[in-house]
């Protein structure tokens, strides 16, 4: 990012009538290099929702798994993601953090007239599902897939030749995210040097205020939201809570992914907390799939503040439709770096706002990144401490030894020990 906004800047203030910069290296080879960037997010965002939906909904609909445990596990996960989107579109709208004088003639986009609220509703339901993938309307998609993973998992043997047929694809579909993400450095490289040859630096003062809104409502879902849910809904010290999540939220903040963590969560779940294994082992897997909150909150943000730059103004209706397409995607969204700008992309091109605003906030989005991992891993440990309590399968004296499973290894030695279990 900063190479990028330095080249621009020195650009502008060197060269700043030039014709060869603008024809050239402005609307040439940077736009060429971020263009292809933006598309090939455009690019994932319809097979990566679909098959990853598919594959979701039917680990989803297995009933030995979605019984009473199941109910309140997914429950609490989706509730906590409305929460986290509710708060982060409030926090936007409040804080204003976009400027639609930020807009140069390059990014003017004329909106669509909005639907209304019955319009939405009846939208829902595809009449032409390959056409709705063809158009990207994203919540006709999620409708189809979840309904598609259902009836796999409800034709026995014939469904899961299929449910692995899926699950392969959905293998494939994220090497081929690993594979764009590779090329996010040129990309952002392309779009900051851009931004600031065109846009001037006022453009990243209202990014910086974008960045801290972000990382403010990050805080407050993880130091203000769990701790209230976990106090209401176990009368457990979420201060004890915090302090043995600390390690566990810095090595989520060091890999910017839920899944990298993962063996981490479960043995500071288990030795550090006191859960039952019988319900980490299902309850952290699946908050890793189906609990982005730290994703939702940039989604929320993101959303508000790229609407504001382009001076469009969002109804009630809209607001609705981000928070359930989010929350209703995240039971798809992979935990994986950087494949929450995908989502975001989705969450744009269903209120109908332009996705090559994303070009004014992916320079700073590694670091959200790394800090909604961080997010998303704590609230998946709330919801299982909360249920295994709920349950009878957790040991409250484990919880409260500030000590525990500190004894037999460092922490350091515990992410390895819990590296090698992952492999094996």
């Amino acid at each position: 990012m900063a190479s990028g906004v330095l080249l621009g800047l020195l650009l502008r203030n060197l060269l700043p009538d030039s014709l060869f910069v603008k024809d050239y290296i402005t609307e040439g080879f940077l736009h060429v290099i971020g263009a292809i960037f933006i598309s090939s997010l455009k690019m994932l965002v319809v097979p990566l929702v679909f098959i990853s939906l598919v594959c979701g909904t039917c680990s989803l609909s297995d009933p030995s798994k979605l019984g009473r445990l199941g109910g309140k596990t997914i429950s609490f996960y989706l509730f906590t993601t409305a929460i986290a989107l509710t708060i982060s579109i409030v926090a936007a709208i409040l804080i204003h953090p976009g400027n639609a004088s930020l807009v140069s003639s390059t990014m003017e986009f004329t909106a669509k007239e909005a639907p209304s609220l019955s319009e939405v509703i009846i939208n829902i339901v595809p009449d032409n599902p390959i056409q709705a993938m063809t158009q990207g309307n994203m919540l006709q998609i999620i409708l189809f897939a979840v309904i598609f993973g259902f009836a796999i998992s409800h034709i026995g043997e014939r469904g899961e030749r299929v449910a692995l047929f899926f699950n392969d694809l959905n293998e494939i579909i994220m090497r081929v995210v690993t594979l764009v993400m590779q090329l996010a450095p040129y990309g952002v490289f392309a779009l900051m040097a851009k931004l600031s040859l065109t846009l001037g630096m006022e453009t990243f003062g209202s990014v910086v205020k974008y960045f801290l809104l972000v990382v403010a409502v990050l805080l407050i879902q993880a130091l203000i939201v769990y701790p209230l849910l976990l106090k209401l809904f176990s009368g457990l010290n979420p201060l004890m809570f915090l302090r043995k999540m600390r390690d566990v939220q810095l090595f989520a903040f060091s890999t910017a992914s839920s899944n990298a963590t993962l063996p981490v969560t479960i043995e500071a779940s288990e030795h550090r907390m006191g859960v039952d294994n019988k319900i980490a082992s299902f309850t952290l897997p699946l908050g890793a799939t189906i609990n982005m909150d730290g994703t939702a909150i940039m989604q929320g943000v993101a959303t508000v503040f790229i609407a504001q730059v382009f001076g469009i103004e969002l109804s009630l209706t809209d607001y609705a439709m981000v928070v359930v397409t989010a929350t209703l995607a995240s039971i798809g969204t992979a935990g994986v770096p950087g494949v929450g700008l995908i989502m975001l992309a989705m969450v744009l091109n269903q209120v109908g706002l332009p996705v090559e605003g994303i070009a004014l906030i992916i320079g700073v989005d590694r670091l959200l990144d790394m800090l909604r991992t961080a997010v998303n891993v704590t609230g998946d440990t709330v919801a299982t401490v909360i249920i295994a309590k709920s349950e009878g399968a957790f040991n409250e004296d484990v919880f409260n030894d500030s000590q525990a499973g500190k004894a037999a290894t460092s922490f350091e030695e515990q992410v390895l020990n819990a590296k090698a279990n992952s492999k094996s």
